[in-house]
């Protein structure tokens, strides 16, 4: 559960107060024999931190706890730059402060109030040196501010007694408070340092605003000498030719950008109007930050409880301004922002017309969305700026906003998919400058068997569409052969797709071993124009790839009825076979003619989402064939 700021202190009968702990925030997974121990990006603590680990056998209890790590230093206060030493300092002070319980004994505790999930895990868990209850006070937050102020401590959270834990969401259910500015930012480059300094002279600092970068100022001290060295050769090794800025800051010395990759924490006194800080200085490096969570304003917004709010209200306006307007979809509040932007500069296709677009389309594009993780592919300031690819939602989501966790071996820590079962979510996927709805295989809660498998033709730029069409009649005859029936769609590109329904009766790999299979068929029918060779380097420059690894866990492509971020605005269209024939182009459908043609030929995937093939049956065929 996470906490937004909140500029003041306050009493209030209905709240606790506890020290907010400068450490990293971990999870204790103490359910089964063997304890987990991980951070919020689910990277695991258990070896970094296996003092702590270590004392996790004293528990008595099955449990799931949640707290924070904190490394103390000589003078008995939390210090957050020692935590990173702790590998080069074994005899670290190191306590795990633990302020609540989601799990007890087989019983999920998360519905529970807070305070009522206080009292248990102050009955269960067992104290020692290095595990220790962290508690708090009723009601009388200025004075225990006050003292926090005195201790010299990071601040306090303020906690409503009665609130829920909502993983993965921000709300004012839980409020941080803080005695300095701080804030996490983006290191985006360095400038050439002057005079006697080594290393470098400033960091140039950024943020995603509206999913862009936006530079937000530069600092030059808060470092030692050391420091300053290892930092720099860091960042030597990440440096590229162009500033990740769209818009490139103005410097008083030559710069080296670097890929925006590295989170740094700052402090400051305050923001200017333009949205730069105002004397920031370097605190540390953030290991357990992800650039994309880097977003959002750069001014703090920070909101007051519901029932702390002023009494007063201010009048609404009677007409919307022309950069923002607020809609209700599904009972919940989408606020749409510039949508008079242009998106396809070619076609003046705007913003609101691909928000409009998408909810015309709803009924038919939802069950292909529903509740399947989705990679983000967001173009912010349209086709012709360059886009990026999300997959972690980001902290400033809507409350209402459905997510789910999967651990990433390739990055070793949780992502947390945004899911899109509804308008409103669409509807704000879009404001982000989502254009294309790009969805897994499978959903939840059974993310280990794909719906249906994917057979991806992708051209090369010397074939024509008239090649993949022949490529994708042929793939219909080797499915014919073995009594399957595929549904083809094209991609509202340049290639065409090919789904078969699985029913969710196959494991990926075996999906995926037997789309290349099929594909094998395909290519020794057509040697001349097909290739299942992946590499770029080793493919032939005119052949079309017939791409099989679209059948791994956590792939995806643009869905059927999406739009696909090209000229033209083109859709990807669902196709009857008799219409799979040379003249067909994959510009035939777009944003201003797929809702009509929807209408008229009904939702021909619908198959895909049916029961499923026999694969067993298909490959007993395939071996009498031989």
């Amino acid at each position: 559960m996470l906490a937004k700021l909140h500029d003041e202190a306050f009493d209030h009968k209905d709240w606790i107060f506890e020290i907010k702990w400068d450490g990293y925030r971990a999870v204790a997974d103490l359910s089964k024999d063997e304890p987990l121990f991980y951070s919020r990006n689910g990277i695991s603590f258990l070896s970094k931190f296996k003092k702590v680990a270590d004392d996790f056998s004293k528990q008595e209890h099955k449990m799931i706890l949640d707290g924070e790590i904190v490394a103390y230093d000589s003078n008995g206060r939390p210090n957050f730059q020692l935590l990173q030493q702790v590998m080069d300092n074994p005899d670290l002070a190191l306590v795990y402060q633990v302020f609540d319980l989601l799990w007890l004994n087989g019983h999920s505790t998360e519905n529970l109030p807070l305070i009522q999930r206080k009292e248990l895990l102050k009955e269960a868990l067992i104290e020692t040196d290095i595990i220790r209850y962290s508690d708090h006070v009723h009601e009388k937050g200025i004075s225990f501010f006050e003292e926090m102020n005195k201790m010299k401590l990071e601040g306090m959270m303020a906690k409503k007694a009665d609130s829920v834990y909502t993983e993965n969401h921000r709300t004012t259910d839980w409020l941080k408070i803080k005695f300095s500015n701080t804030d996490e930012t983006i290191i985006c480059g360095f400038t050439e340092p002057r005079g006697s300094r080594e290393g470098f002279g400033a960091l140039i600092l950024g943020k995603y605003i509206d999913g862009e970068l936006i530079y937000c100022g530069h600092t030059g001290t808060g470092f030692s000498h050391e420091s300053l060295l290892e930092l720099h050769e860091r960042l030597d090794k990440m440096a590229v030719k162009n500033s990740p800025f769209e818009h490139k800051p103005k410097t008083n010395s030559p710069v080296t950008w670097v890929r925006p990759e590295l989170v740094c924490e700052i402090k400051y006194s305050e923001i200017t109007n333009d949205g730069i800080f105002r004397h920031p200085v370097f605190l540390t490096i953030r290991e357990d930050k992800e650039p994309e969570e880097v977003t959002g304003t750069i001014r703090s917004i920070t909101e007051k409880p519901e029932d702390m709010k002023p009494k007063t209200t201010v009048p609404k306006k009677n007409k919307a301004s022309d950069d923002e307007t607020e809609i209700t979809l599904n009972r919940h509040k989408v606020k749409l922002t510039n949508q008079d932007k242009i998106y396809f500069p070619e076609d003046e296709v705007t913003k609101g017309d691909i928000v409009e677009y998408y909810q015309s389309v709803a009924e038919y594009i939802l069950p292909y969305l529903k509740n399947r993780p989705l990679s983000l592919n967001r173009f912010p300031n349209g086709i012709e700026k360059q886009g990026f690819y999300q997959k972690d939602a980001s902290e400033n989501i809507p409350d209402w906003i459905k997510t789910t966790e999967v651990f990433s071996e390739s990055t070793d820590k949780y992502i947390d998919y945004i899911i899109c079962n509804d308008k409103a979510t669409l509807a704000y996927l879009n404001n982000l400058g989502c254009i294309d709805m790009n969805p897994w295989n499978s959903a939840i809660p059974d993310l280990e068997h794909p719906d249906y498998l994917v057979l991806d033709l992708d051209p090369s730029k010397k074939n024509t569409f008239d090649d993949v069409i022949e490529t994708a009649l042929q793939v219909n005859e080797v499915l014919k052969s073995v009594q399957i029936k595929g549904y083809c769609k094209t991609s509202g590109s340049t290639g065409i797709h090919i789904y078969i329904p699985m029913g969710g009766h196959y494991d990926y790999d075996q999906v995926k071993d037997f789309a290349y299979i099929l594909m094998k068929q395909v290519n020794e029918k057509l040697p001349e124009i097909t290739t299942l060779e992946r590499s770029l380097q080793k493919r032939s420059t005119n052949k079309i790839y017939l791409d099989y690894l679209q059948n791994r866990q956590g792939q995806t492509l643009a869905s059927v009825y999406s739009i696909r971020p090209k000229e033209g605005a083109s859709v990807s269209m669902p196709l009857e076979w008799d219409e799979v024939k040379p003249g067909l182009k994959p510009t035939d459908f777009t944003i201003h003619n797929a809702l009509e043609r929807i209408k008229e030929k009904g939702d021909l995937f619908k198959p895909v989402l049916g029961k499923g093939i026999d694969m067993m049956k298909a490959l007993e065929l395939l071996q009498d064939m031989e």
